[in-house]
């Protein structure tokens, strides 16, 4: 009965030291949305708000499905390249993963109408997106000089010799987004639209955490702990939008999407395997079973205003700045007014801006595009912030286009393994994103 005591306490405090995601690392990280849609919106870093006449752009601004002329279906393929460098306690080590996914398909259907109110012209559509992908792995390795997890396990004995930490992150899942709009355009000048959007979201994350340690006197103790989760569920949202051309040359748009609603599920395991080496010698292994738990989530809504200027046929520029408030993020269903606190008292508003333009040459286009995303956490520093720009070209053939993108964006981010001890550096990460996109459009 001591035993199963002193067990149960044990992986109490592993649980409460958890080196897998806190509620408050995965409310800001589902509350995000990168830039992820067809080719032709990734070569523009996604600056569609006022302009329209693209899948992903009505998942912006859904008055921009009553920019279509005709009926049409799109479907994307991109290719994901994430290199990691993790800092450690002076060691930095590298790691490159690929990752080849379909992040766009859909279709809208355009209506002509004979109604002399001034609706010319209603649309429908349906369009599916990755608005999140989560696959990533990293490793890091250094020597803090501390022994957090054996200290924890064995506090009858200093292990106060440490000969290295060995750590690994794997990130898998994504956040799709199933989108339904419908819009109208009134006297050829004004767009209105509206969609209701449903989100299935997943995300497993596996920890592994390796100690080597000593006391100096021939004993010698190493730890391996492995803590894996899984969170995924379910959301729902809505999103208007309007766009007005005042005359020929000039577009303004405005959207609003409202906070997403999700009710979540998690599962949280933990495996730890000792070995205490002396004269004898001793192997341990502990595991904790699957602990499940519902709660809700409500991310922040966001706004976005946007301006475009068209240069007749021949080409236009297009500026998106979106507004979105991360210390509105809530958790619920749970005892989580410590988790609701931190919100408030570490995230704050965040602004991004997205730049691009395009030109065409008979059936020929080439893109181009900037953005910049500032990270919501109060102390976070400068790099921490998401930068990055974009390319592409498409070419159109009759029945339809063919567009190609490629879009780099890069930022640093710590992670701490330890979060219950601040004598060990949290690792430090110089994240380089790459996404090469190809898209196909068959017009109906």
């Amino acid at each position: 009965m001591k035993k199963l005591f002193l067990a149960m306490a044990l992986f109490a405090a592993y649980f409460s030291s958890a080196q897998t995601l806190s509620y408050n690392d995965i409310g800001e990280l589902f509350s995000k949305e990168t830039i992820n849609g067809t080719a032709r919106f990734n070569a523009m870093s996604g600056a569609f708000g006022a302009l329209g006449g693209d899948m992903s752009a009505i998942d912006i601004n859904p008055a921009g499905a009553a920019v279509f002329n005709t009926s049409e279906v799109a479907i994307s393929l991109y290719n994901k390249k994430i290199e990691t460098d993790a800092l450690f306690y002076g060691i930095n080590l590298t790691s490159e993963n690929e990752y080849l996914n379909i992040g766009q398909a859909g279709g809208v259907m355009v209506f002509k109408t004979n109604n002399r109110s001034g609706w010319s012209k209603v649309a429908l559509s349906f369009n599916y997106a990755v608005t999140n992908d989560f696959n990533n792995s990293w490793v890091a390795k250094g020597n803090s000089g501390y022994a957090p997890i054996t200290d924890l396990y064995d506090p009858e004995v200093v292990y106060s010799n440490s000969e290295g930490h060995y750590l690994e992150n794997y990130t898998d899942g994504k956040n799709e987004k199933y989108t339904f709009t419908v819009a109208s355009e009134y006297n050829n000048n004004l767009m209105l639209g509206f969609s209701l959007s449903t989100h299935n979201i997943e995300h497993y994350q596996r920890v592994l955490t390796e100690e080597y340690n000593s006391d100096g006197i021939g004993n010698t103790f190493d730890i391996s702990q492995k803590q894996e989760l899984l969170t995924y569920g379910d959301g729902i949202s809505l999103n208007f939008g309007i766009i007005a051309k005042p005359d020929e040359n000039v577009r303004l748009g405005l959207a609003y999407q409202s906070p997403i609603w999700y009710a979540l599920k998690e599962e949280f395991l933990e495996y730890d395997v000792a070995i205490y080496e002396s004269s004898t010698g001793i192997t341990s292994s502990d595991y904790s079973g699957t602990n499940g738990f519902d709660y809700n989530l409500k991310t922040p809504s966001k706004l976005t205003g946007s301006i475009a200027y068209i240069f007749n046929k021949s080409g236009l520029i297009s500026l998106d700045y979106i507004y979105k408030n991360y210390s509105n993020i809530k958790l619920s269903n749970g005892n989580f007014t410590a988790e609701n606190q931190g919100f408030k008292n570490d995230l704050e508003s965040s602004t991004e801006l997205r730049l691009g333009t395009e030109w065409r040459m008979d059936a020929f286009s080439l893109r181009g595009g900037y953005h910049y995303e500032k990270n919501p956490y109060k102390n976070a520093y400068q790099t921490d912030d998401i930068e990055g720009y974009s390319l592409g070209a498409g070419f159109k053939f009759r029945g339809g286009k063919i567009d190609f993108s490629y879009l780099n964006s890069t930022n640093t981010a710590p992670y701490n393994f330890y979060p219950a001890n601040s004598q060990v550096d949290n690792a430090e990460l110089n994240l380089d994103n790459s996404r090469i996109t190809a898209t196909l459009v068959l017009n109906l």
